[in-house]
């Protein structure tokens, strides 16, 4: 079976410390935890849609290292579908994650094998793209990959979803005009719009901002919807006349963060990004505040847990909590 969703993006292994508090310059603290497991933006965000029931494929890429043996052993265990760039001479990526008492992270991220993602390994996968009604991408890997993933997404008719996760100094206007949704939070959304708009924001102001103040600051984006994570927020989406749910759609709306007692926030945004991608490729026309409905319950679940990929939630699980 050819997949619903590709997932084209990162591999880390992930090194968390939890802590009373995150450490200021120059202090040492005493961790009270620590666990390692699977992670990076474009594992977390595959999982999270497989899980949601969606055929899901993701393509990324690892060092020749025992790193690697640890991911290949984690996607099978998982029943995830991988397509594996083994680069030789790298390590595989891996991440240090801090957390707080309150679930609040600092996360340190060295790509490694990541940034060594061949397109020409991307391109030679598009009997993979061929049926593909979403393809999901981040910035933790070489931006020249996924410009070759969203032509053949583009190609396929599938729809091109950007989580612009970290802002990459190789993120041009040409690949963000590629995509037909972003879903940057606050921050990343201001360093867009400073690079592609001219426009200084303060990204902690952004969630007290009025729906038309956001509505005018993601219409300066070449992007069709621009939906804006605003962590306990909640989410911001914003469409652009000729947008794929414009007809059908409010030009932008509003929604609420589920209430939940979070324990690491570590993987919302690929919770979110993950399980939104699964829905609009299980639900195709069904309304998008739908959709964004459904990701919002998912990446408020993932906080409930400690870890990334392994937080992630089954849709039995969104089930059980919020109904169908």
């Amino acid at each position: 079976m050819h997949p619903a969703v590709v997932v084209v993006g990162s591999y880390n292994q992930d090194y968390a410390w939890r802590s009373d508090r995150l450490p200021q310059p120059g202090e040492t603290r005493r961790a009270l935890g620590f666990a390692t497991g699977p992670g990076g933006k474009g594992y977390n965000q595959a999982v999270a849609c497989h899980r949601q029931g969606v055929p899901t494929c993701l393509i990324a890429a690892l060092g020749d290292d025992a790193l690697a043996d640890l991911a290949r052993h984690h996607a099978q265990h998982e029943g995830l579908t991988c397509r594996w760039q083994i680069v030789t001479g790298a390590v595989s990526g891996s991440a240090c994650v801090l957390i707080d008492a309150g679930g609040q992270n600092q996360i340190l991220v060295h790509p490694a094998a990541n940034e060594r993602l061949d397109p020409a390994f991307v391109r030679a996968r598009r009997e993979d793209f061929s049926d593909a009604r979403v393809v999901l991408a981040q910035l933790e890997s070489n931006p020249e990959a996924i410009a070759a993933a969203l032509e053949l997404g583009r190609s396929r008719g599938a729809l091109c979803v950007l989580n612009p996760a970290p802002v990459h100094a190789g993120l041009d206007a040409a690949l963000l005009s590629a995509c037909d949704v972003i879903t940057p939070n606050e921050t990343e959304f201001a360093q867009l719009l400073a690079r592609f708009a001219a426009t200084a924001v303060d990204a902690s102001t952004l969630a007290a901002r009025s729906d038309a103040e956001l509505h005018d600051l993601a219409r300066r984006l070449p992007v069709p919807t621009v939906v804006i994570t605003l962590g306990a927020q909640g989410c911001f989406v914003a469409h652009a006349e000729g947008a794929a749910w414009a007809a059908h759609e409010p030009a932008c709306c509003r929604h609420a963060a589920e209430p939940v007692v979070a324990v690491d926030a570590s993987g919302a945004g690929d919770a979110f990004s993950g399980a939104l991608a699964a829905a609009i490729a299980e639900c195709g026309s069904v309304p998008f505040t739908t959709a964004v409905r459904r990701a919002s319950r998912a990446a408020a679940l993932s906080t409930e847990r400690a870890g990334t990929a392994s937080a992630m939630p089954t849709r039995a699980e969104l089930r059980a909590r919020y109904g169908p």
